[in-house]
């Protein structure tokens, strides 16, 4: 999930009416800014570390030659510069927040970024330990972060909220992997679809972002439902419209990677798997603004 939808669910959950707006205002900013900082740390990380496998990825040339051109070593200083300032504003945020668990977690977090790319651990070539490193980054992280800095008060249905989109953020992801399983598998990568195969690669992203969405929607209808305004669970449906929409791609791709496995290895329908998961980042989108916007909602619900 994109930094800013990480800090709508967190937001939307975590902050209450009996917050003045210029506190609301300077959390936001500083957890936002922490959050996006991070990310920004870790995707300069998996960049760096990816680069000798992406000069062998055609679709991957601008990526590459964007770091020529700026320099590994110039990149470099740029992370230590970025990682300063972040950890710096950690600090103060730590200090104005009074929630020294914040600061663990970050800790935590950026730390896990880095092993998950950089060697010698290097996770995301480490089958299962892969997804359990990208949902916690991606998905609990920078979502708990968010939320612990407007509470301290752990809500029921949050927490299924938050299981909900930790299954569909790695779902998603799925398909990103398949996009790349070739490559991977010949320079002998093991990430989590390397290890399972396309096909059942597939259904794990079926099953994650089905069965995330169910706890998404029972989480929210749970809290619209027991609040004063119940027919904004009518808008829930939105969820089944988009996750239905992207499962019917990956079915697709599904159909397709068990072909390929039957062919033994045909050109012409690699090609085609490669070519229709290229378009992920478009489905991301669809899921993960639907789930923003009910977050939206539902912040907005919460002060009116």
């Amino acid at each position: 999930m994109p930094n800013l939808g990480s800090l709508i669910l967190g937001l939307a959950w975590g902050a209450t009416p009996t917050m003045s707006l210029t506190t609301l205002a300077v959390l936001i900013v500083l957890s936002f800014t922490i959050i996006n900082g991070s990310s920004a740390i870790g995707a300069q990380i998996n960049t760096l570390s990816d680069y000798d496998l992406d000069l062998k990825d055609p679709r991957k040339k601008n990526l590459t030659d964007a770091v020529d051109a700026i320099g590994k070593k110039r990149i470099k200083i740029l992370l230590a510069l970025e990682f300063a300032i972040t950890l710096a504003l950690v600090i103060v945020f730590i200090y104005v927040n009074n929630n020294p668990w914040l600061l663990l977690m970050w800790v935590i977090g950026i730390s896990l970024g880095w092993i998950y790319s950089a060697p010698p651990i290097r996770l995301k070539a480490r089958s299962w330990l892969a997804p359990v490193c990208l949902i916690l980054v991606l998905g609990i992280f920078p979502v708990l972060f968010a939320y612990f800095t407007f509470t301290s008060i752990i809500q029921p249905f949050f927490l299924l909220a938050l299981i909900g989109l930790a299954m569909t953020i790695y779902g998603v992801i799925i398909p990103t992997e398949i996009r790349d399983y070739f490559g991977d598998k010949t320079m002998q990568i093991e990430t989590m679809t390397v290890h399972l195969g396309l096909v059942k690669a597939c259904v794990a992203s079926i099953g994650l972002i089905g069965i995330g969405a169910i706890f998404f929607v029972a989480a929210y209808l749970l809290e619209w439902t027991n609040g004063p305004r119940p027919f904004l669970g009518l808008l829930l449906i939105a969820i089944p419209v988009s996750v239905f929409y992207v499962l019917s791609k990956i079915k697709k791709l599904h159909a397709l990677s068990k072909q390929y496995m039957d062919s033994h290895g045909n050109n012409i329908l690699k090609e085609q798997i490669v070519n229709i998961s290229a378009h992920n980042p478009q489905w991301i989108i669809i899921i993960t603004q639907t789930y923003s916007i009910l977050s939206v909602i539902l912040l907005i619900n919460k002060f009116v």
